[in-house]
């Protein structure tokens, strides 16, 4: 269910970050401001799809997660593994190694993420026919595109498949299989290995569900660094564990670019890094593009393999999910036990209307929204559309709208300032007390010792 705010994996340290604007230069929704030397966070316009983190040169930002020791909490450990998490270990480590490592750090269930593929394939395919009115029907399975849609294509939000993703399925799943095996639901831990911040934030804030079936996040390279040290030092204590489910060709390859898409009848396309989704569906909703039955869009780049909490190239761990798969055994493959719960999930796989929250809204009053929006014109013909990032707002669109926000002061502009100090208006040092409360006083010369 929609909450007023959305949660946020990705975090800022105040005591690290050094303002240099090189996080609110790449921020896709323009999320960030730098005050005071110090970037902070615009939250309704941010979506957690991690570009600020991956341009930090002094990783002031970083992405939150539970503490690893949390699953100790409970009797019963599963661990909900995604494919790319396997893709990122050399050729010669096994998958029977992978989850013998798994287990040896603590956890006493596997479950791979995308053993409900099929299954919801199925409902994909049912989806569109059935809903050809909300034509081109943009996937459900990227927690950042979802956001971003709301935030910045409200009008697309009707356009979203209201579907679980493969997350959501194989989560209700692995619930109950094991509560059918008289296991008490208390102590039954659900633990997420993500790939990306916006997974956090769906778990914990989800979007079109009322509470999520998971019980915490792990970020990937945390795992990832533990199975891997555990793999080089084991000297075969642990016996071999073997996978008891093996995932299809068509799950193997879900999470990577055209996963979806190539399953999907009609003229589907997949479109994987934000800001060439941002692109594509400005295209989109000023009717530039039609006739689009369905759009896989994924945030980062080479969809899941691209994900900022992956330890290995985007691009080998692609290579090594797409080997894996003439390995794979037939479709039906991987349903094995979850066949038996298709009853189950199919009545559970919808979830709620997604509703927009565009990130454009100047007020919830209309009268006052169209009162800001006249003075963010107003403010805008007097600014120089240099968009050069010095007033702390990432360009002068924003600054306008921050202005009539009243969260700046169009005399922070460093060229209307000069201008001022030639009439006389402003002075050289009320003009630079400006520019430190933007940018704080260490990056000033006179200030430094």
């Amino acid at each position: 269910m929609d909450s007023k705010h959305f949660h946020h994996a990705l975090k800022i340290s105040d005591e690290i970050c050094i303002g240099c604007s090189h996080c609110m230069t790449v921020c896709p929704t323009e999320a960030i401001r730098v005050r005071n030397g110090i970037a902070i966070l615009y939250e309704n316009r941010c979506v957690d799809c991690g570009e600020c983190f991956k341009a930090c040169p002094v990783s002031a930002i970083f992405i939150d997660q539970d503490d690893f020791k949390r699953i100790q909490a409970y009797k019963y450990r599963i661990a909900l593994v995604p494919a790319v998490f396997f893709g990122q270990f050399p050729d010669e480590v096994s998958q029977n190694q992978i989850y013998t490592a798994i287990l040896a750090n603590g956890f006493t269930h596997i479950y791979e993420v995308e053993m409900g593929v099929e299954l919801l394939l199925d409902e994909v395919k049912s989806y569109a026919k059935s809903h050809p009115e909300k034509k081109p029907h943009i996937s459900s399975f990227c927690p950042a595109v979802i956001r971003l849609v709301q935030v910045k294509f409200p009008a697309l939000a009707e356009n979203i498949m209201l579907l679980k993703p493969p997350l959501d399925i194989t989560a209700l799943y692995c619930r109950k299989e094991l509560t059918d095996q008289g296991i008490n639901p208390a102590e039954i831990g659900v633990f997420y290995i993500t790939p990306c911040a916006a997974k956090i934030a769906a778990i914990k804030s989800p979007v079109g569900e009322d509470y999520s079936m998971i019980t915490g996040v792990i970020n990937m390279d945390t795992l990832y660094n533990k199975v891997y040290k555990f793999i080089r030092t084991d000297r075969s204590t642990h016996p071999p564990v073997i996978p008891k489910k093996h995932l299809s060709k068509t799950a193997w390859q879900w999470t990577l670019t055209h996963g979806e898409a190539s399953h999907v009848p009609g003229r589907s396309l997949a479109i994987d890094e934000i800001h060439n989704v941002i692109e594509f569906l400005e295209k989109i909703e000023n009717d530039e593009i039609g006739d689009i039955d369905f759009l896989e869009l994924r945030a980062c780049d080479e969809s899941c393999a691209g994900g900022v909490l992956l330890s290995a190239n985007r691009f080998l761990v692609a290579e090594r999910l797409r080997s894996y798969s003439p390995l794979a055994k037939d479709e039906i493959s991987e349903k094995g036990s979850i066949q038996a719960y298709k009853d189950y999930l199919l009545r559970r796989i919808n979830i709620q209307a997604i509703n927009p929250r565009s990130m454009m809204k100047l007020d919830e009053n209309m009268e006052e929204a169209m009162r800001k929006m006249d003075k963010s014109s107003q403010m805008l013909q007097c600014l120089p559309l240099t968009d050069c990032g010095a007033c702390g707002s990432p360009n002068c669109q924003a600054f306008a709208n921050d202005i009539a926000l009243g969260e700046a002061d169009i005399r922070q502009c460093i060229f209307i300032q000069k201008n001022r100090e030639q009439t006389g208006e402003l002075t050289p040092d009320e003009s630079l007390e400006m520019l430190k409360s933007i940018w704080g006083n260490d990056k000033f010369f006179s200030n430094r010792k």
